[in-house]
């Protein structure tokens, strides 16, 4: 067994503090915003321009100048605000998110990250993944712990062009949670029905089992 996609969003969103200011990356990490606990205020802020992210529209609430960074249509909360992408980036680059949590290709067991190209594919752009790693307080990352093929995502050190160097606080999989650090990728959390054999045996990076201290 193994977490859904939904219940890694539910297991990332409770990393999430009342009056956070959040980015959400494409892929996996939209799903948080249907996760975030409903006495919970969080904002949540798109680069293109957006603070304060509502729940996705019904069909007949779809309007297209309305996007997130994704390109995906969206709604705005109570209070949501509307600006420039150059504001947008200028609170990003400032220090005022406190939490960005992305997909990834790679992470590195000393908090590397690499998520933006795979060398010799398109690659339309680097996006806004450099400024949000450099620039949020807390870095957290959700993705599947294994390629298509099998490969492990986390490793000793990263093969693809890196976004940030030890930029990564927490990776949520739906094998477990772990901290990268010095020491190695500490487990902090298995999904149930996962053993440590299994999440080892997945895991190319060192590997510490701080379930075993609980």
């Amino acid at each position: 067994m193994s977490w859904s996609k939904e219940q890694m969003a539910a297991r990332a969103a409770r990393e999430l503090r009342d009056g956070d200011y959040v980015n959400l990356g494409i892929g996996l990490p939209t799903l948080v915003a249907y996760a975030v606990p409903s006495d919970l205020n969080i904002w949540l802020q798109s680069e293109n321009g957006l603070i304060g992210i509502g729940p996705a529209p019904f069909e007949d609430e779809i309007n297209p100048d309305l996007i997130d960074a994704a390109k995906q249509t969206v709604t705005t909360a109570l209070g949501a605000s509307i600006c420039s992408s150059s504001d947008s980036f200028a609170m990003i680059r400032g220090g005022h998110m406190d939490v960005t949590i992305l997909g990834a290709m790679e992470v590195s067991q000393d908090g590397d990250l690499a998520n933006w190209m795979i060398p010799g594919k398109l690659v339309k752009g680097m996006g806004g993944a450099m400024d949000l790693v450099a620039g949020a307080r807390r870095v957290i990352v959700m993705m599947e712990h294994c390629t298509r093929d099998g490969r492990s995502k986390l490793l000793p050190r990263c093969s693809l062009p890196l976004t940030g160097r030890r930029v990564v606080d927490l990776v949520v999989t739906e094998l477990g949670v772990l901290r990268p650090g010095p020491e190695g990728f500490t487990l902090l959390e298995l999904a149930e029905g996962v053993t440590f054999a299994e999440i080892q045996a997945k895991t190319e990076g060192r590997l510490i089992n701080a379930l075993l201290e609980n």
